[in-house]
């Protein structure tokens, strides 16, 4: 399972395209020969991770704001949607614009998929399910979300996002997918963006202690970026609408990570325990039942495999 989509697709518009899990969603479709337009404000996305498309006559970047519009040179047949600040430290620092990428910039990018006549897909989150009361969580379960705590303005803008997406295949008829993306990692993402995975790899390359919050005891499912990407790919190939969960069900807690970590990476780091988040959920795990049925996709790379090569990726740019 995760392997290429059997759909092919002449232009895709790929909004957040210079972020973590989009710049290799970039990659993966110009790799299977699709010509891609990468939209990104660089609010937290990073020309770099683009730079080795850049050039490529079947490649353009568009440096824009999705929430205050963007113009494409070509139809596409195929919009993802994914320019939003993602992790705790951005979009607590950028709380109105990761309002607006969840409100006007999907609005703004369902309106051109339906123009285009073209696949429209919102990548949601695993934030929906808040701090959920159910486990696993499947897509029947509402979530357990508090829309006014520090977290809300990511949740909740991934919430109404869904509501929009959907609204705009109900009355319009857009063609319309959603995923509901849980804890990605690998090569690419930033070291200082606050989420588990970069901060203790990075943490223990330079022997800082690895600041594991509250008790650690808090579960994670964490999935290798190239399964996410391919998971996203194999929904817009489907037709359906979704939501769909994509992530991986192997479960481990915070501390369990750190430890893991400092022992893949050789580190002499200490574990130091730091105060817990408002609202940090206490377990997150994907049902995925639904995706292995109807997708035929499930996590291929075993997170052994997938953390040594986000430590090797991150051994050759600490010094970004």
């Amino acid at each position: 399972m995760g392997s290429p989509p059997s759909r092919r697709w002449a232009h895709a518009v790929v909004t957040g395209g210079a972020g973590f899990v989009g710049s290799h969603l970039c990659s993966a479709l110009v790799d299977s020969g699709t010509a891609v337009t990468c939209v990104d404000d660089f609010s937290t996305g990073r020309r770099a991770n683009v730079e080795h498309l850049v050039g490529r006559a079947d490649f353009v970047l568009c440096e824009a704001n999705v929430s205050e519009g963007f113009t494409v040179d070509r139809e596409p047949d195929l919009v993802l949607h994914l320019a939003s600040p993602a992790s705790p430290a951005d979009y607590l620092r950028l709380p109105l614009h990761t309002l607006d990428a969840g409100s006007l910039g999907v609005r703004n990018a369902l309106e051109l998929a339906h123009r285009s006549e073209a696949r429209f897909v919102l990548a949601s989150t695993s934030e929906v399910y808040g701090d959920p009361l159910e486990h696993p969580q499947n897509e029947r379960y509402w979530g357990n979300v508090n829309p006014v705590g520090p977290r809300s303005v990511y949740d909740e803008a991934k919430r109404f996002g869904e509501a929009l997406a959907t609204a705009h295949a109900t009355a319009l008829g857009t063609d319309v997918a959603i995923v509901r993306l849980f804890n990605t990692y690998g090569p690419q993402m930033r070291g200082y963006d606050g989420r588990a995975v970069p901060t203790f790899i990075r943490q223990a390359l330079t022997g800082a202690p690895l600041t594991v919050t509250g008790d650690g005891l808090q579960t994670r499912s964490l999935c290798y970026v190239d399964d996410t990407v391919a998971g996203i790919l194999a929904m817009a190939a489907h037709g359906m609408r979704g939501p769909v969960n994509i992530g991986n069900p192997v479960e481990i807690t915070m501390l369990e990570l750190a430890r893991y970590i400092r022992h893949l990476t050789g580190s002499p780091s200490e574990i130091a325990f730091i105060e817990r988040p408002t609202d940090d959920p206490a377990v997150r795990c994907p049902d995925i039942t639904l995706a292995r049925d109807k997708l035929q996709w499930e996590p291929a790379v075993a997170a052994e495999e997938g953390l040594r090569r986000t430590i090797e990726w991150f051994r050759a740019h600490l010094d970004d």
